[in-house]
Formats: structure tokens, sequence, C-alpha cells
């Protein structure tokens, strides 16, 4: 019996964690309820009001010509794609206004505009020495980074470490970051939106540290940073210039993120190629 098929009562406090530790190793990371429920359609109103009794539905009357033309309707996707804009534009007033790395984790944590913030358990900002020369930027938090509010933990962190440690580095003297601060629920990609909407305050950030160095830990930074079209897999060891408005021109080159090296093995020496041409930029050759 697998221990998702034991029984859970009389169970002692070894015996429930090691069903816990089971659901996270096969991928559960988020807790439903045994009927599926539509949350979205729900309302603090519609929950305290008393059902009402059911009645025969009264005929719709047809719309003449006139009232059509007088009342235009808005599409879903287009009403959607206004949101985006005004997110886009809020997120962009927001970052310009931040004039400190502080005011800029304060105006992030406050923004309301990317909808992961909505399913994620903390907020995750960035990390290090402000006036490190080179910057790492990862796709989003992992489920640890989400669990204590921090970037690069767990697993892929400690292998991050050990990464840094390779080419004479140490975690408090770089900056640690990512495209996202929320982490993305259902182990999906980000979205279009998802990452516009969350993109100005990371271009901040990059005028703030004015890093000689950038290095991209996966497809999405890749691919939003560095317009990798072919993604890591193909697009990784290869420097390019970055000329990112309001700082001056950054060395740039994609490597695989720590837990795509953590599932898979092989891509460990290509990453060590990788480091090797960011020790030698970065002029720490022994």
């Amino acid at each position: 019996m697998s221990p998702a098929q034991a029984p859970t009562t009389d169970l002692d406090h070894a015996q429930l964690a090691a069903i816990l530790r089971w659901y996270v190793d096969m991928g559960v990371d988020i807790a439903v309820d045994e009927t599926p429920r539509n949350r979205f359609a729900e309302s603090p109103k519609a929950a305290a009001a008393p059902p009402e009794p059911a009645q025969r539905a009264a005929p719709v009357k047809a719309r003449t010509p006139e009232v059509f033309s007088a009342t235009p309707v808005r599409s879903v996707d287009a009403a959607a794609a206004l949101s985006v804009e005004a997110a886009i534009q809020s997120a962009r007033e927001s970052a310009a206004a931040a004039a400190t790395l502080d005011e800029l984790r304060a105006q992030l944590m406050a923004f309301e505009g990317c909808i992961l913030k909505r399913t994620a358990t903390n907020f995750v900002f960035a990390e290090g020495d402000p006036k490190s020369r080179i910057m790492f930027v990862g796709d989003a938090p992992g489920d640890e980074d989400d669990r204590l509010g921090q970037a690069f933990t767990g697993k892929p962190g400690r292998l991050m470490e050990r990464m840094l440690k390779s080419i004479s580095l140490q975690r408090q003297n770089v900056w640690l970051t990512n495209l996202l601060p929320w982490r993305i629920p259902g182990k999906r990609s980000a979205t279009p939106q998802e990452i516009a909407v969350c993109l100005p305050f990371l271009m901040r950030q990059i005028e703030l540290i004015q890093p000689t160095i950038l290095v991209c830990l996966g497809n999405e930074a890749a691919l939003t940073l560095m317009d990798m079209k072919g993604g890591v897999v193909r697009g990784r060891g290869v420097w390019r210039e970055l000329r990112p408005e309001g700082a001056a021109p950054i060395r740039a080159i994609a490597t695989f993120a720590p837990s795509y090296m953590l599932r898979v093995v092989t891509s460990k020496r290509d990453a060590w190629r990788d480091l090797i041409e960011i020790r030698k930029a970065l002029g720490s050759v022994n």
C-alpha cells in the first residue's frame, strides 16, 4: 500500500509527515477539496445571500438592430487585452518611481497587476550584493523559494552555491533574482502576460544594479532578456550584448537553471563550460 492509500486516522506525527513528503515528491503542491469548486464565481455577498426559490425564466425579447448598434459589446479577449495593457502601464510607472532597490521591492510587493500573486505563498525578491559586477536571473521561484520567501533555496539553491564556488564566487557577493517574483502554480510555464507585467520591475532592477555581466538561468529568462528563440539548449554558452534603457551595455550569456540540471544530469557538463566562460569574463582565471 502506498502512503497515499494509507488511512489517515490513528497515525502518529512521523507517519503523517511521511505521507506529506510522498505527496511533495509526487509533484502535489496545492491542496484542493474533494469536489471541484469555482472560486472565481464565489463572493462574500453571494455566499451570505439565502437561496432563492427556483423560478421559470421569463422569455427574452429580441432587441432591435438599433439597440445593438447603440450598445456595442466588447469581447472577453479585448477586455482582457486592455486589462493587461493597463497592468503593464501601471508596472512601468511603479518601477520608474523607485529610486532605490528598497523602494523597488516595496513597489513590486504592493503591485496587484500579476495574477501569480494570488496563488503564491510568499513574495520572492532579489538578494546579494547590489554592487556586484555580475547578475544572475532565473525564471521564477521554486516551491521551496515560495515557502521561505527567498530566491534559490533547497536543492537548486545548494547546487547554485556550488556553481558559484567553482568560479571563485559566493552567494553574498553576486546578485540573484528572477524574471518573476511569484511562484508559478502547477509546474507550468509563465504566460506572456505574466512576464510582460513583471518585466518593467526587472528592467528597473538591472538599471539600479548596473551589472557588467548578466547570466540568464533558464528558458524564460533567456527568451525574454536575450531574445533567444531556440531556447537555452541551442543558444547557451554564446555571449550577446544587451543594451537596456538607462544602463550601459551588458555582456549576457545563458546557461541551464540549477533545477533543470538536477533533472537532466548530462546538462551539467555544458553548464560547466559556460561557467568557465563566465570566469574568464570576470577576469578571475587563476
